[in-house]
């Protein structure tokens, strides 16, 4: 079997300069990552996606991407996307995956510029303020990036902090957990990350969204919650859902083996899969 073939560089865009990493040959996805999270959180996925090439990002103030001065809201983060897309060669539309933070964004990016966005897979997201709230003891954790930083207190926390399968098996994130300290963000981009979602919704947007959307959730998600996931599915015109059984919040990192294939399906879909949205 060949080795896979990965292109990790910096670019600048808007005054900024991110670390960016394609990797793999076939139809462009690109992917966006959760809150504080580094671009490397992403290979167990990137490895089990046969037929696409895949275009991971370290966001402002994570991984080895410059911090900027001051937060920047997800409407501007969306832009930068679309920037940072031109700047690499895809001008065009393409797929757009995001997982939890990296969700809404991609749910802005949609919303701001559907011209950009072929098809959408929106995995452990939620559709922020006004959406159904998540337990409020993993929201108390996610307020802080220390599980970025200790080693000990990530394997205490995780648990209450993804659900699913890690209840009873902390050893399914023990595996890939020291993915996250490779490049843990700094405290300021974190901060800033959470700031950009502060007072966004798209509960009330989420009908334009033209784009056909996979859904993934997981049946155990501490932090978006499976009824908000189903309330996406609904508001959507041409979404449908996928749950993922005692998946929890990461089930891209623990499941990727069963959702990789998942994914790329609905990818290669036809655009007749889907009835087009009602006039």
């Amino acid at each position: 079997m060949s080795a896979i073939q990965e292109k990790t560089e910096f670019v600048v865009v808007d005054g900024l300069r991110l670390r960016v990493s394609i990797r793999g040959r076939g139809r462009p996805l690109l992917l966006l990552n959760g809150i504080g999270a580094s671009l490397e959180i992403f290979d167990p996925l990137r490895r089990e996606l046969r037929s696409t090439e895949t275009i991971a990002v370290d966001m402002p103030g994570t991984g080895s991407s410059q911090t900027p001065r001051l937060p920047r809201p997800l409407c501007r983060l969306a832009r930068l996307a679309t920037r940072l897309l031109d700047v690499l060669g895809y001008p065009d539309a393409i797929d757009v995956l995001g997982i939890s933070w990296g969700g809404a964004l991609a749910q802005e990016l949609v919303l701001s510029y559907p011209r950009r966005v072929r098809r959408l897979v929106l995995a452990s997201t939620s559709t922020g303020w006004l959406g159904v709230p998540g337990d409020p003891k993993a929201l108390w954790v996610l307020a802080t990036p220390r599980r970025y930083y200790s080693p000990s207190y990530f394997e205490r926390v995780a648990p209450t902090l993804y659900g699913g399968a890690v209840r009873e098996d902390p050893g399914l994130l023990r595996k890939q957990g020291h993915l996250r300290f490779i490049h843990p963000p700094t405290m300021r981009g974190y901060l800033w990350q959470l700031a950009a979602g502060i007072g966004w919704t798209s509960l009330h947007r989420l009908y334009q969204v033209a784009s056909p959307t996979l859904v993934l959730a997981a049946d155990d998600d501490p932090i978006a919650p499976l009824a908000g996931s189903r309330l996406m599915n609904w508001l959507m015109p041409r979404s449908r859902l996928h749950v993922v059984p005692r998946g929890g919040h990461l089930f891209l990192v623990t499941h990727p083996a069963e959702v990789a294939p998942v994914i790329e399906g609905f990818l290669g879909e036809g655009d007749g899969s889907f009835a087009e949205p009602a006039a």
